[in-house]
């Protein structure tokens, strides 16, 4: 079977023109498939003049907002913002849809034309030139079939490089039907999708968009929904996709709030950073589990049996735990305020906790009212004393906070907590750590600990999180960065007040306080993927998370705060599991904090993989994890010679032969046991994997989760096999869309040492 014959059969695909007989024929055929190029290229031109004229004129009304300068009442600052913030988005959509703007055209019934593209465009007259992909409009475009052509009678793509039209595929529909100036072209604009090289950039699927694909992307914003499937099924475009589709089909609903989108790692975000803004959205947080908090860095790293533990639901219970520790009831005793002696009395602090914890607010905002009915009972105390009356109350009152042994006492009854304070002292303090986590072996609470100034990792993140939740703001902390900000604003307004003076400026005319602020050209209101990412209390409209199977519950508790509405498109494979937190079955892991309610889809054709190499990691997986479900995946396409088995003697030698050979046939990544990449990124004058536009890179397994290369080329198998999780050597296995290299020293595992 070859290739083409395995690709997908949307619809009938019509050959390119090639008929036997006279060179007349053969020189009208040629012409004819110009004339059609010129056809195309006359509309596409008309459109691109267009994006020109709107980029010109958002552009101008940009200036102007900018020219009107921070001036005018608060109203007229927040408007001017709000335009320039509207005209700065719009910019950047119409100088994000430059690649491939024009890419589909559908042949209808009734004789219309209709243009497909990454997002709609009108002429003067409101007329339309181009069709948003989103739209319902450009729905038959992925779903239209030879079986099931609605009113679709040719669909056509249009192949472009920068603006020039340079070929043509054709899909016919309906023979009968279209129209006779139309001369039918190609071969299938998928099968040279999955052909082309790779760029080391994640590229949209827009213009080939599978039926199965479309009708997960525009399936309904509410509830939760799986999207499963093998490597190389398009679970990451999809899921790109659905998320531009979304914030077009529900933008009043979801574009204030925002969408997130979670990935694996730093690496797999700058892979796929392109594609949502070719699709012309530009307004998304995009962030991995570890950088999920701001102003929290995880670059530390743990042994893979730590991060497991870690990731366990129980963990909700330990931090509750630790925080309800910190809420004590000291031992009765005598506070100094002043001349006077007041006693600290078991019943006041029970009644004071008790009135906190019924709140129901975080920590550090119950303390608020812990310290409230401390002060006033203590203030009870200090009146009886001198015969003052209720009206000195508030002096009372104000007298005892400034008290230190007040202070100390109530500190120690309630303390003002961090997150990252609270976390480090469990760690670094075995009883702590006992004290909130009896559920813990002692072999495990040994294994976690670890000193205060260690790096935070991406695992502690989400508990971090669950502790900010537990904790909420320091109330004091929050009045102390108040008052740190107006003393900066201030300093800041003396200096501008000073350069005025000296040197004349302004005539008047200009505020030391303008001067201080920010100028119109200067920036103007921050986005909101700006706000949200800055805000760890943020809830968005929509969530996506790709490789999900590799979250732990704590980390789903965390992204079920980011989401209460639980809207969300999760994607991944349970085969790629190598997290020992990770999950194994969906139901059991999103059972708990999404709720049963999640629909799953399931994504069956691999675009990506060669079937000679997807059949041997499949074959292996099988052998290796023979508890897991049958992944039901078949390849689009097959390469000859996809799998090359390397026996050498010296490894790195052998890897710089076998890099060697494949310079040049697209991009190469190497993928090795990590402690292995120093010398390999040395002798191969690699990159380490930061910038994937290098002509070589070199890669753990986990580095290389969600990415695709046009060789890939494996490092000693057993190696990978040995140190990790089976899953590891089989996403390393199902990266290449051509060939893949096996270069080992030793034994191969064994189902990969057959050649059969």
């Amino acid at each position: 079977m070859t290739s083409s014959d395995m690709a997908p059969d949307r619809s009938t695909s019509q050959p390119g023109v090639d008929l036997p007989g006279s060179h007349h024929r053969g020189l009208e055929a040629a012409q004819d498939q110009r004339r059609q190029l010129e056809q195309e290229q006359r509309h596409v031109t008309a459109v691109y003049t267009r994006l020109d004229e709107l980029r010109a004129h958002t552009r101008r009304r940009l200036a102007e907002v900018r020219r009107t300068g921070a001036v005018g009442t608060h109203q007229n600052r927040s408007e001017r913002d709000a335009f320039a913030t509207l005209y700065e988005d719009r910019l950047a959509q119409l100088g994000s849809v430059e690649d491939r703007l024009v890419f589909g055209r559908l042949d209808l019934r009734d004789g219309q034309r209709r243009y497909v593209g990454r997002i709609g465009i009108s002429d003067a007259e409101h007329h339309p030139l181009l069709t948003d992909w989103r739209a319902p409009a450009a729905r038959p475009f992925y779903q239209a079939t030879a079986a099931e052509p609605g009113e679709v009678v040719l669909r056509r793509h249009l192949q472009t490089k920068g603006r020039t039209v340079v070929g043509l595929e054709d899909d016919l529909l309906d023979a009968d039907a279209v129209a006779d100036d139309v001369v039918l072209s190609g071969e299938g604009a998928l099968l040279a999708a999955l052909n082309a090289e790779r760029t080391g950039r994640m590229s949209d699927i827009v213009a080939t968009i599978q039926a199965e694909q479309d009708a997960i992307i525009r399936s309904p914003l509410d509830g939760v929904l799986v999207v499963e499937g093998g490597p190389g099924t398009g679970k990451t475009a999809v899921a790109l996709h659905r998320a531009a589709y979304l914030l077009y089909a529900h933008r009043e609903q979801i574009e204030r709030s925002g969408v997130l989108v979670v990935g694996p790692s730093r690496v797999f975000l700058r892979y796929i950073e392109q594609v949502l803004p070719a699709l012309g959205e530009t307004g998304v947080v995009s962030t991995t589990i570890g950088d999920l908090l701001p102003g929290i860095e995880a670059t530390g790293t743990e042994d893979p049996a730590v991060a497991q533990i870690k990731g366990r639901p129980l963990w909700a219970r330990i931090l509750s735990n630790a925080v309800r520790a910190r809420q004590r009831v000291l031992p009765e005793q005598d506070l100094k305020v002043g001349s006077l002696r007041l006693r600290l009395r078991t019943q006041d602090m029970v009644e004071a906790q008790t009135r906190a914890r019924r709140s129901r607010q975080p920590h550090n905002l119950a303390r608020v009212t812990f310290v409230r009915h401390m002060l006033n009972a203590l203030a009870a105390q200090y009146a009886e004393k001198v015969g003052a009356g209720t009206e000195d109350h508030a002096d009372i009152v104000e007298e005892l906070r400034s008290a230190r042994d007040v202070r100390v006492a109530l500190n120690l009854c309630w303390l003002p907590l961090t997150a990252t304070g609270l976390l480090a002292d469990l760690y670094a303090k075995p009883h702590r750590l006992a004290e909130a986590a009896p559920r813990l072996s002692a072999a495990e609470r040994s294994r976690l600990a670890r000193d205060r100034s260690a790096a935070w990792t991406a695992a502690d993140v989400p508990l971090l999180d669950e502790l900010a939740e537990l904790l909420g703001a320091d109330d004091e902390a929050s009045r102390a960065e108040a008052q740190a900000e107006q003393a900066r604003r201030a300093e800041e307004v003396a200096y501008a007040r000073e350069m005025l003076s000296a040197s004349g400026a302004g005539g008047g005319l200009v505020s030391a306080e303008m001067v201080a602020g920010r100028f119109a050209g200067g920036g103007t209101a921050s986005t909101t993927a700006e706000r949200a990412a800055a805000d760890r209390s943020w809830t968005y409209g929509h969530v996506v998370v790709d490789e999900a199977q590799e979250l732990s519950a704590m980390a789903w508790r965390a992204l079920r705060r980011r989401n209460p509405r639980r809207s969300m498109t999760i994607v991944g494979d349970v085969w790629q599991t190598s997290s020992r937190a990770g999950a194994r079955d969906w139901e059991q892991m999103l059972s708990r904090p999404l709720g049963r309610t999640f629909r799953t889809e399931t994504l069956t054709v691999n675009y990506r993989t060669p079937a000679s190499i997807m059949a041997l990691a499949q074959q292996a997986m099988q052998t290796w994890r023979p508890d897991l479900p049958p992944a039901p995946v078949t390849s689009a396409r097959d390469v000859p010679d996809a799998v090359v088995r390397e026996q050498v003697s010296d490894l790195v030698g052998g890897v710089q032969q076998v890099v060697h050979r494949a310079r040049g046939h697209g991009t190469l990544a190497v993928i090795a046991d990590e402690r292995r990449h120093a010398a390999l990124i040395e002798a191969l004058g690699a990159g380490d994997g930061s910038d994937l536009r290098a002509e070589v890179v070199v890669l753990d397994p986990a580095g290389s989760k969600g990415l695709e290369f046009d060789v890939v080329v494996v490092v000693e198998p057993q190696e990978l096999l040995d140190g990790g999780a089976p899953a590891d050597l089989y996403v390393a296995m199902t990266r290449a869309t051509q060939r893949l290299h096996l270069v080992h020293t030793g034994q191969l595992p064994a189902p990969l040492a057959s050649t059969h």
